[in-house]
């Protein structure tokens, strides 16, 4: 083991303070008044069309299966390789091939387009909508979240090919259902989109898709280098 007794209590405790923060963070969102949102919010597909909420899902469903699988080893240890068993390589792969190119690709992307023309990604309006807070606890803090994970959590990356296929899975179905919104709804998830033709369209999906492969290969190098050093030392 890696980590001692008291170093995977301090690990259940922050990974319980980080269910909370992401459970109240995706509630606050979904939460705001009807009479308060913008008008693209209320249109076909809700919240779900946009790739931040989505992160966020993503993000709760994580440290929950990491507050089950602590809690379990802490306070139930004869359960403990049954349960792990099952949900720690859901849990591992849920990091390895979505959650940590896509958060790091939701901060990254968000953050560029928005020093370049806010407009193109969060319009001024919303800010008189959403919270400043709110707004970061979707585009900002998910980022130190990540590198904490990756930093307190061994998770084990498993068959390249396998990830990177649940990653393309995902993405491709993603563009699919933005693009299936806008047929129904005549909205697009992203101002951005909207000033693009087809081609563009096509080129700036296709760079989207590698730099979350990029992100993907990164999470991947890090986790090996951390815990292999790690697992010497010990």
């Amino acid at each position: 083991m890696v980590l001692g007794l008291q170093g995977q209590r301090a690990v259940s405790v922050l990974h319980f303070l980080c269910c909370l923060w992401a459970i109240f963070a995706i509630t606050h969102n979904v939460g705001l008044p009807n009479s308060a949102r913008k008008k693209r919010e209320d249109t076909y597909g809700g919240h779900w069309k946009h790739l931040t909420f989505l992160n966020q899902v993503l993000q709760t469903v994580l440290f929950s299966l990491c507050v089950i699988i602590d809690f379990t080893a802490l306070f139930d240890p004869s359960q403990e390789k049954k349960i792990s068993r099952v949900l720690v390589p859901i849990r591992d792969f849920i990091f390895s091939a979505l959650m940590f190119p896509i958060g790091l690709f939701v901060a990254f992307v968000f953050w560029g387009l928005y020093a370049y023309d806010r407009e193109l990604v969060y319009p001024r309006e919303l800010d008189d909508i959403n919270p400043t807070w709110l707004n970061h606890s979707m585009h900002t803090t998910i980022l130190p979240l990540l590198f904490i994970e990756l930093a307190v959590c061994p998770h084990k990356y498993q068959h390249k090919t396998r990830e990177i296929l649940g990653l393309t899975i995902f993405t491709v179905s993603y563009l699919c259902w933005i693009t299936w919104v806008h047929y129904v709804s005549g909205v697009w998830a992203y101002p951005v989109l909207e000033v693009l033709g087809i081609p563009g369209k096509l080129v700036f999906f296709s760079i989207a898709y590698c730099i979350a492969l990029t992100f993907y290969f990164l999470g991947r190098l890090l986790t090996k280098q951390l815990w292999a050093r790690r697992r010497k030392q010990s």
